[in-house]
């Protein structure tokens, strides 16, 4: 049997005011880049930072896009080239303004139980998460990658199918009122904030304005809807207060705090994965996670508040966490063949920030090394910690000692802060970038070390995961780790 089409020119014409230029294809997803368009796909021409989406719109075509969308005012550009939907608008981009104004559409068209995330950490990974357990009862459609911004929750939405059962979308931001037209796009049914560091901090005054830029995820709430909060986190007042302001008919906590909602009573960790013992508004759950880290642990209550607040099945949520494997970048093991012996790759380079990177060396140092294997830290720049960023850096020295981190190799300016508040014991080499790594690194590594690699995008850690896969003929991720010390 076909499948019915995600949309149809005449709709998408119809919310859009845009007039139709050739003969659409079917449209069976969207995108707006033309490296992963798929035949079928509606191609959006937005405008990025750096390039013109209209600059790609007949290669788009020429890939097999069922259709274009582009400014009326450039349309003609395309005659010839495949179908196009030119619509109107004055303002700043129109084909942005399009994609909206169909996100929108497609949330008020479904009957999807709909989730919102946001949080300074956890947020990708908790998204994921809800994801996996979700699927295995009923349709589920998810944000991909770290889809969380101005164009990429639009987006999520435009691809959601009508039939979905269950919607989780991932809000970021890093700017002040940048969440509230999300979660107005979105309209959560349930917002969950993970929790409230200090990241993006130069772009506020205080953490508590951090909070409060996390708390407008709940004021897209539905009426009724419920808003989960991170009991456990010192911004939780805060947090709670924008959630009592908001359209919430209840508030939902989790942590290890007495009073949460959703309470873990024991967190057992291991190198690959973890077992909880938790209450989940007094119903007594033990799950195991195949993800390892204490952060890890703590996020899943979250998920489980979030299952149980959807009214699906706690049991079988339990069950499919034990299957949960960390997203690439996010925590992701390697074992890695090295002169005749093994070591042990952590990727944890997708991002990082002061709360995340003393996660990733709590889990480092739960890894049991080989006999002559040594704990390694491969640390890159955290940025947008503004003009306390130094002092953050430097103040990661504790937790590189009190984890028994054997070596810190670090990569920018701002690490060699904490590279020299280091005992010379724990130094291995610094450099001004990550690439200048890489070398030094291959050659330091030996038969049973466990390396953790993390650090902001920009500074491009992942760079060095690569490297390392590529010299050490590595296996799958990692199934099964050592056992903890």
């Amino acid at each position: 049997m076909t499948a019915s089409p995600l949309w149809t020119p005449e709709t998408l014409a119809a919310i859009t005011g845009g007039t139709i230029v050739g003969n659409p294809k079917p449209i069976a997803g969207a995108s707006i880049d033309t490296r992963t368009l798929r035949p079928g796909d509606l191609f959006f021409a937005i405008r990025g930072e750096a390039r013109d989406g209209h600059d790609f719109v007949r290669e788009a075509l020429s890939r097999g896009a069922g259709m274009a969308v582009a400014a009326e005012a450039r349309a003609g550009e395309f005659a010839g080239a495949g179908a196009v939907l030119a619509v109107p608008g004055a303002g700043e981009d129109p084909v942005l303004d399009a994609m909206r104004a169909l996100g929108r559409a497609s949330r008020e068209r479904t009957a999807a139980k709909v989730v919102a995330v946001t949080g300074s950490v956890g947020k990708t990974g908790t998204k994921e998460a809800l994801l996996h357990v979700l699927s295995a009862q009923g349709a589920t459609h998810a944000s991909i990658a770290s889809y969380n911004n101005h164009w990429g929750v639009p987006l999520t939405l435009v691809r959601m199918p009508a039939d979905t059962a269950y919607g989780v979308f991932e809000i970021g931001m890093n700017h002040p009122a940048e969440i509230v037209p999300l979660t107005a796009m979105v309209r959560p049914d349930i917002a969950l904030v993970t929790t409230v560091e200090p990241v993006h901090i130069e772009h506020f005054a205080s953490l508590s304005a951090i909070a409060d830029a996390k708390g407008e995820i709940f004021s897209g709430l539905k009426p009724g809807g419920v808003a989960v909060i991170n009991r456990d986190n010192p911004a939780y007042p805060r947090l709670l207060a924008h959630a009592l302001a908001s359209k919430a008919g209840r508030v939902v906590s989790f942590g290890e705090h007495e009073e949460a909602d959703v309470r873990a009573l024991r967190i057992v960790t291991r190198p690959d994965l973890s077992v909880v013992d938790a209450s989940v508004m007094g119903i007594p759950v033990t799950y195991q996670l195949g993800t390892a880290g204490r952060h890890v642990a703590m996020n899943s209550l979250g998920v489980m508040a979030v299952i149980h607040a959807l009214g699906a099945d706690l049991a079988l949520a339990a069950l499919s966490l034990a299957s949960l494997k960390p997203p690439v970048g996010r925590g992701e093991r390697t074992a890695l063949a090295i002169d005749g012996g093994e070591a042990f790759l952590v990727d944890e380079s997708y991002n990082a920030n002061p709360a995340s990177i003393r996660a990733a060396l709590a889990t480092l140092s739960a890894i049991e090394t080989g006999p002559r294997g040594r704990r390694i830290a491969v640390l890159g720049d955290m940025l947008e910690l503004g003009a306390g960023g130094e002092d953050h850096h430097r103040a990661l020295a504790p937790a590189v000692e009190s984890n028994g981190i054997d070596f810190v190799f670090t990569a920018g300016p701002l690490m060699r802060h904490l590279f020299e508040a280091l005992p010379m014991s724990r130094r291995g080499v610094q450099a001004a970038t990550s690439a200048e790594l890489v070398d030094p690194l291959l050659g330091f590594l030996r038969p049973g070390d466990a390396v953790m690699v993390k650090g902001s995008n920009s500074i491009r850690m992942g760079r060095i995961v690569e490297a390392l896969k590529a010299r050490y003929a590595n296996r799958q991720p990692h199934e099964s780790s050592p056992t903890m010390a």
